[in-house]
C-alpha cells in the first residue's frame, strides 16, 4: 500500500504565505475601489443639509408691485407671501386648504394659498388683504361692512373671510342669503361670527357692484 504523499514543511509555509499575500492584496484593492465609488457618489449626491437644490425663476405681481424671484418648486404661495414678502395678512390655519384663512386672489380668482405652488403663479397678479384698500387709504367696502356689522371676534380668519366675500360678490354668488352661505362655506370662523359675516356681505354687495360698475364704465 502506498503511503499518502506529504509536502515538505517549507513548501506548506510558502504556499500559505502566498495565499495570505494574495488574499490581502485582493481585499485591499476591493476596499480601495469601494472607497473611490463612495466618494464619487458623495460628490454627485446633494448635500444632506440641502435636500431641495435648485430654484426656478418666477415673476409675479403682488398688490401692484412686481417681484422677480428665484423660488424652490416646493414653496407655497402662502409661505412666499408671509416669509419672503412680509405680507402676513393671509393666515396659516390648517395648511390643508380646509379652513380658508389663507384665501387670496390670483388673477381675480380666490385660491387657498397654502395649496398653491408659488411657481405656478409665474406671470400672475396676486392680491392679498393688504392690497384691497384704495390708494388714499380708504377701506374697501367689504372691510367697512365687516366693521359695521361686527363680523369678527378674534380676527384670525377675517382676512380670508374678507377676500372670499369679495370674490363671492364678483362671482355673482351673493344674490341671496342661501347662496352666500353656500359660496362662503369654505371659510371657517371658529368664533361663530357667521351672522355678522352674512350681514356684511349683504350690505357690501350693492356698494361693490356700483363702484366697480363705475370703474369699468
Amino acid at each position: 500500500m502506498n503511503s499518502p504523499r506529504t509536502s515538505p514543511p517549507g513548501e506548506d509555509r510558502g504556499a500559505l504565505l502566498l495565499r495570505r499575500r494574495t488574499f490581502m492584496m485582493t481585499t485591499a484593492a476591493g476596499a480601495g475601489l469601494a472607497t473611490a465609488s463612495s466618494a464619487a457618489a458623495a460628490d454627485s449626491a446633494p448635500a444632506a443639509d440641502e435636500p431641495y437644490q435648485g430654484t426656478q425663476p418666477t415673476q409675479l405681481t403682488v398688490n401692484g408691485t412686481r417681484h422677480a424671484l428665484k423660488l424652490q418648486p416646493r414653496t407655497s404661495l402662502l409661505d412666499l407671501l408671509r416669509e419672503q414678502l412680509g405680507l402676513t395678512g393671509a393666515k396659516k390655519g390648517c395648511d390643508h386648504g380646509q379652513c380658508g384663512a389663507c384665501t387670496v386672489h390670483v388673477d381675480g380668482r380666490r385660491v387657498a394659498s397654502c395649496l398653491t405652488l408659488a411657481v405656478k403663479t409665474d406671470g400672475c397678479a396676486v392680491t392679498t388683504i393688504e392690497g384691497i384698500e384704495s390708494p388714499d387709504g380708504t377701506l374697501h367696502p367689504m372691510q367697512q361692512a365687516f366693521i359695521h356689522h361686527d363680523a369678527l371676534q378674534c380676527g384670525y380668519c377675517t382676512p380670508g373671510q374678507v377676500m372670499a366675500a369679495i370674490a363671492c360678490v364678483r362671482e355673482g354668488h351673493a344674490t341671496s342669503d342661501a347662496q352666500i352661505r353656500e359660496y362662503m362655506s369654505g371659510n371657517l370662523c371658529r368664533c361663530g361670527a357667521y351672522a355678522g359675516i352674512l350681514e356684511a356681505i349683504r350690505e357690501a354687495a350693492p356698494v361693490m357692484r356700483r363702484l366697480e360698475g363705475q370703474r369699468h364704465a
